[in-house]
């Protein structure tokens, strides 16, 4: 095989892999595709919309734009929500929306090949199988691979939007 081939064939390779930010949630380990990633920030405190769902924590002025904070323990009904000093937020870019998430803290980023990543299970987990694309294994860590775009689902968008537009 000459070297530019075996180039060819190692970049394709390369190409399958799939870089994630790992974040904790309770004692669990999940991880969101770091393409969905705008920036980490410390929590600081957001205003409360009036009538908006318990997990939408409120909203918070980033550089201008309003931003819906969203907090992912609530979410998936952890208990015990305490906001210490590794309480993170995440701000993501889900279908064209900036939107933050609240996680317990952020560890690393990790590459995953295709190899390292299973399918979700149908049942045992703490949220629903349709926000999982799946379970990534590496050495003794299993991470719950979070998809955030169907995660925040329309309906939770809409009321997104309408917090944003009160």
């Amino acid at each position: 095989m000459s070297q530019a081939n075996s180039e060819a064939v190692r970049t394709a390779a390369e190409a399958e892999n799939s870089e994630f930010l790992v974040f904790s949630l309770g004692a669990e380990e999940y991880a969101i595709d770091i393409l969905k990633v705008q920036e980490i920030r410390g929590y600081e405190n957001v205003t409360r919309i009036a009538n908006a769902p318990a997990f939408i924590k409120g909203v918070t002025n980033l550089r201008g734009v309003i931003v819906p904070i969203v907090d992912l323990r609530i979410k998936f009904h952890l208990d015990n929500v305490e906001y210490g000093g590794q309480t993170v937020v995440i701000v993501v870019n889900v279908a064209n929306r900036v939107v933050g998430i609240v996680v317990d803290g952020v560890s690393d980023v990790m590459t995953l090949t295709p190899e390292q990543i299973k399918p979700a299970p149908e049942f045992g987990v703490t949220l629903s199988s349709d926000f999982l694309s799946g379970l990534g294994s590496l050495d003794d860590r299993m991470l719950v691979l979070v998809d955030i775009d169907k995660l925040l689902t329309s309906e939770e968008m809409a009321l997104v939007d309408n917090t944003q537009q009160q």
